[in-house]
């Protein structure tokens, strides 16, 4: 996946995510499956690694998201915004790649 490309839907999910902050309920609700999506990025792409190791992790990611999503809570409905928050959470894990730049 194109890194640039991957960067920017990242970027427009961690906006969507953030454009819930009036809906306090909602955007905790967001804010605590991002969280569930960085661990399973932490165990998935390590501690230690580059955009383009992140990138190539990132495909497929809304299958892989949903279902972490779902295990994480089953008794929850399922999630309705699964890529927008796994867009959000790649956003925020991005900052720790050895060669991040804003």
């Amino acid at each position: 996946m194109d890194i640039d490309l991957a960067r920017h839907q990242w970027q427009d999910g961690i906006r969507r995510v953030e454009s819930t902050r009036d809906d306090r309920r909602r955007y905790d609700d967001r804010m605590a499956q991002v969280d569930v999506l960085v661990n399973a990025l932490r165990q998935r792409v390590g501690q230690v690694f580059t955009l383009d190791e992140l990138a190539d992790a990132y495909d497929g990611a809304d299958d892989w998201a949903r279902a972490v999503l779902d295990d994480a809570d089953p008794e929850a409905p399922p999630v309705s915004e699964a890529g927008t928050v796994a867009d959000a959470a790649f956003h925020l894990y991005a900052r720790g790649a050895t060669d991040y730049r804003p």
